[in-house]
């Protein structure tokens, strides 16, 4: 098995927004990773770096209580060792002990190297990003999985179970989901409903990086 194949985030994956969430962001982590989640991406970039930082302090421990991984937006992991970076840079990405990188089209999927995963984005029409696309939807997602060299989380208007069978269906190894969660009243519920299809649904064969 790959690096990336035994290291890349699966399952549900949650997305921070402080301004979007209901509730205090660590309140907001706690309940996602109290309704299965185990991975969450820390964003909030508009955050000074000492403040960011302190708040990857607080958020990280809810995370590894529950055995998941706090993974950082941009090339600092704020003290960590996950982080998740933009299309646009760094080249050839830091090394880290897991490192995903956003992907928008079988370009960027082909500038890809060390990363262990990547998001593909966006799938359906996006609240958060109106306007951003156009949407992959199922057969798009599908045809960019057959291509990429790292395993793919599906990003992008995520908010039923129905949408992560359909991004199951297509190849991914998961889904990532931002204000559907941020901005649920029950995040646990929210988290716990948008799990469910992970129990009934093997996702296929895809071509991934040779050992």
């Amino acid at each position: 098995m790959s690096r990336a194949e035994s290291s890349a985030p699966s399952g549900l994956v949650v997305l921070t927004d402080r301004w979007q969430a209901r509730r205090p962001l660590p309140e907001v982590v706690a309940a996602a990773v109290a309704g299965g989640a185990r991975w969450v991406v820390l964003r909030e970039k508009d955050l000074p770096r000492v403040d960011r930082a302190a708040l990857a302090a607080e958020l990280r421990p809810i995370l590894t209580e529950a055995g998941g991984t706090l993974i950082v937006a941009g090339p600092d992991p704020l003290d960590g060792d996950a982080v998740h970076l933009p299309a646009a840079g760094p080249y050839p990405p830091p090394r880290h002990g897991l490192v995903g990188r956003s992907c928008h089209d079988q370009a960027e999927l082909r500038r890809l190297t060390t990363e262990d995963y990547a998001t593909l984005s966006p799938v359906f029409p996006s609240r958060t990003k109106p306007g951003h696309g156009p949407p992959l939807h199922h057969a798009g997602l599908r045809e960019l999985i057959q291509v990429s060299p790292v395993p793919l989380l599906a990003l992008g208007g995520i908010e039923t179970p129905d949408q992560v069978h359909a991004c199951l269906q297509a190849g991914a190894g998961g889904v990532a989901v931002l204000g559907a969660v941020m901005r649920a009243e029950d995040p646990v519920e929210a988290v716990t409903t948008l799990m469910t299809p992970f129990a009934a649904t093997q996702p296929p064969t895809r071509k991934g990086r040779e050992p």
